[in-house]
Formats: C-alpha cells, structure tokens, sequence
C-alpha cells in the first residue's frame, strides 16, 4: 500500500516542489493519510525554496508551499518512500541509475497517471507564466488520476479481506 510519494525533478525548485503540493493538497481533501515529499537529481538549490513563479502559479489556485525546501534525493529515499514520481525521462533515468534494483519498481513518470498525451512535465524554468500554469495543469491531471487509482486499489485491498 502506497502511504508515502516522493516527486522528483532536476533541481526541486520548480516541478517537483509544484508536484508536492498540490498532490498534497487533493490528496487531504480526498481523506488521504500521505506523506509527500518532493527532492531534485541534483544539489545545486539545496537549502532554497521554490522558485517565487511556481509559488505565484500555484497559491493562485490554492495551493500551499510553506515548509517545501530543495534538496537533493538521498540513497535512503529509495527504501523510505513507497512511490517515487519523476518529472521527467532524464529524471526517471537519473533515478534509475542511483536506486538500488530491488526498489526500482518504486519508481514511475508522474505523467504516467494522466490521461493525456504528455509523457513528461516540462521544466518552465526558461519560460514565462505559461509555462508554471502548464505545468500545474499537467500535475492536477495526473494528481487526480494517481488518487484515482489509490482510491481504487485501497477498495480493491479492502474487499479482498
């Protein structure tokens, strides 16, 4: 059973911090017991909070990023986190390369929960407010199907004791 979800970008200060909290968010307003977290492939923002445009795309929808600060994934997070949700091809091949192989089978495209044709979130960094809003608009989507499906294999879980 799913119960704690990491989400994974290239320096967590646009995507992944975005990922953490607004899956935080549906993920309590549906009654989930999640822990969610979010950490970068690389260190190079560690200590810093979220890129000020992923906080003004987000907090105009609702969505809280108090208390999110970059950091690198560490070894010990392959074994703490149940799922691990990468922004990205890269990101799932960096992932890849560092987890240990019998916890590979955590890891997974965020954007393999939507529904749509987008296989990766596109990192905004270099691009205007259209970008962020993109961006968020992706990770609801497969925020909402992620939660779906947790929904459905916690019923699925239950009736089958």
């Amino acid at each position: 059973m799913v119960k704690k979800i990491l989400v994974v970008c290239l320096g967590n200060i646009c995507r992944s911090p975005t990922g953490e909290a607004v899956l935080r968010h549906k993920a309590k307003l549906r009654g989930f017991d999640l822990v969610i977290d979010s950490a970068g492939t690389i260190a190079a923002h560690a200590g810093e909070g979220p890129d000020s445009r992923s906080v003004i795309a987000g907090e105009s929808r609702g969505y809280q990023f108090t208390g999110i600060y970059s950091r690198k994934i560490s070894v010990d997070d392959f074994a703490e986190f149940d799922l691990i949700l990468a922004a990205d091809k890269q990101n799932l091949r960096d992932l890849t390369a560092i987890c240990p192989v019998d916890q590979q089978h955590k890891l997974a495209l965020f954007l393999s929960f939507a529904n749509g044709d987008v296989a990766e979130i596109p990192d905004p960094y270099y691009s205007g407010a259209g970008g962020f809003n993109k961006v968020i608009d992706l990770i609801e989507q497969a925020s909402d199907s992620l939660l779906d499906y947790l929904q459905h294999t916690k019923v699925q879980t239950k009736s089958a004791l």
